[in-house]
């Protein structure tokens, strides 16, 4: 098996593993402070990603590569988990998957404007359309549904989009899952005082439900699943791996519809085809 068939594959499992993040969230908000499950699953694989470097004897990050790292731990290190775990409290895992479909978007746009790439006029039209549908269908409040709750998705879709492009950039230097692994190291200074500011006064009324979806977001949201990511793109291509972020939205609508019973409208399918549609057309005119 070929290195681009291998990368298609870990690409692959990746989104595969992120499809289950926001469901996986929505069940652990339901009892725990959304700041201390943001603390706690970074905290999680930060130390997990410490001792991965340490025994893998891995060697520090040049000096060029730190303020790259730091913009991958704020994007989807401490911003992404942070902004989807508000927003999920006002808003079903159903409705903000559907958000998802402009994370492909999102990072083809820090990829210009971080890469220099230049994109065709039909790369920007079919990124509008994407745009307009969704923003269309959060404004007529589709599926519970919460302004405060669609903007918090959408400014978590800007910073991931920004960490993913920034990560992928490393990719070539660092390796795939090593970016993960030193960009939680270089947030764990904050996360654990957090971590332990945030700590819940009553453990015990927090369910059972609550702790698996931490330990989902934790080990594999929060690392392996970037393991496999990165990997992908290295091996694959970003852009052409970066692709199999369409299918996230329906695996992730699947999960939310069979383990939270949420109800997928066809209002939701709908937009996320169009969404989905839109951001294949745009990274088709892509070059």
């Amino acid at each position: 098996m070929d290195d681009r068939t291998q990368g298609w594959i870990n690409g692959f499992i990746g989104v595969l593993i992120f499809a289950g993040s926001l469901p996986a969230t929505r069940v652990a908000v339901a009892d725990l402070d959304p700041t201390f499950l943001t603390a706690a699953r970074a905290s999680i694989a930060g130390l997990l990603g410490a001792a991965m470097l340490v025994g893998l004897r891995q060697r520090p990050p040049s000096r060029s590569s730190l303020a790259p790292l730091l913009v991958v731990a704020l994007g989807v290190v401490v911003g992404f988990p942070l902004l989807t775990a508000l927003a999920l409290q006002h808003v079903s895992s159903a409705h903000s998957i559907v958000f998802l479909g402009l994370l492909p978007l999102s990072t083809a746009v820090f990829g210009v404007l971080r890469g220099g790439e230049r994109l065709r006029p039909a790369f920007w039209v079919f990124s509008l359309l994407g745009s307009a549908a969704v923003a269309g269908y959060a404004l007529l409040g589709a599926g519970r549904g919460s302004l405060q709750g669609d903007l918090l998705m959408v400014a978590a879709v800007l910073v991931c989009g920004l960490g993913y492009a920034e990560g992928a950039r490393l990719t070539r230097t660092l390796g795939g899952w090593q970016v993960i692994s030193w960009a939680l190291l270089l947030a764990l200074p904050l996360m654990v005082p957090l971590l332990w500011l945030r700590w819940p006064l009553d453990v015990a009324h927090v369910g059972t439900q609550a702790w698996l979806g931490l330990g989902y977001v934790s080990v594999f949201s929060m690392l392996i699943g970037f393991m496999f990511w990165y990997r992908g793109l290295a091996q694959g291509g970003i852009a052409a791996v970066g692709q199999l972020q369409l299918l996230q939205p329906f695996f992730g609508l699947a999960l939310a519809a069979v383990l939270l019973h949420e109800r997928v409208s066809m209002g939701m399918l709908g937009v996320t085809l169009c969404a989905v549609a839109c951001v294949a057309g745009a990274r088709h005119f892509a070059r």
